[in-house]
């Protein structure tokens, strides 16, 4: 997808708006522990313990606690750990876009044979066409000379097309 430019007569982007793509991150527990937690660090900010042994919906409520998460801002899936791998999917205000590693610190998991816990990147987020612009703002296709304007909004911006063009 090619860099969007503002010009004072709006963006332009080389092709049609492009609607991104959610990263998605992967928590595994590895070794066969028995008990312990782990904490997970994102952007600066650190969640509360969370159990070896963890649903999908705790390690989601952790992250969602974190102010650079929010509510809404993830979802969690699969799991539960230490077996089944907790699926973390980057949506809302942080849909659409890349997202930085989260990252396990503080890890006290006992028993078992080396137990560790670690976060891999599934799918890296792809950025949204013009995200930011506001409601209203218009964007042009530089191959082609279509005009789309924003009928969503800055976080989630929906192109469409402005009239009938050929």
């Amino acid at each position: 997808m090619a860099v969007i430019e503002g010009t004072a007569r709006g963006l332009t982007n080389a092709g049609a708006p492009g609607t991104g793509t959610d990263a998605v991150q992967t928590l595994t527990v590895t070794g066969t522990p028995t008990g312990g937690t782990f904490k997970l660090r994102f952007n600066g900010f650190t969640t509360a313990a969370i159990a070896y042994n963890a649903a999908a919906a705790a390690v989601d409520s952790a992250l969602e606690a974190l102010a650079s998460v929010g509510a809404g801002n993830v979802v969690c899936t699969s799991g539960p750990l230490p077996g089944t791998a907790v699926v973390i999917t980057f949506s809302g205000t942080l849909g659409r876009r890349p997202q930085p590693l989260i990252t396990v610190v503080e890890a006290a998991l006992t028993g078992g044979t080396t137990p560790a816990a670690a976060v891999a990147e599934t799918t890296p987020g792809v950025a949204e066409t013009g995200i930011g612009a506001p409601k209203g703002a218009l964007l042009t296709d530089t191959t082609n000379g279509v005009l789309y304007i924003n009928t969503g909004t800055a976080d989630n911006p929906v192109w469409t097309v402005v009239g009938a063009q050929t």
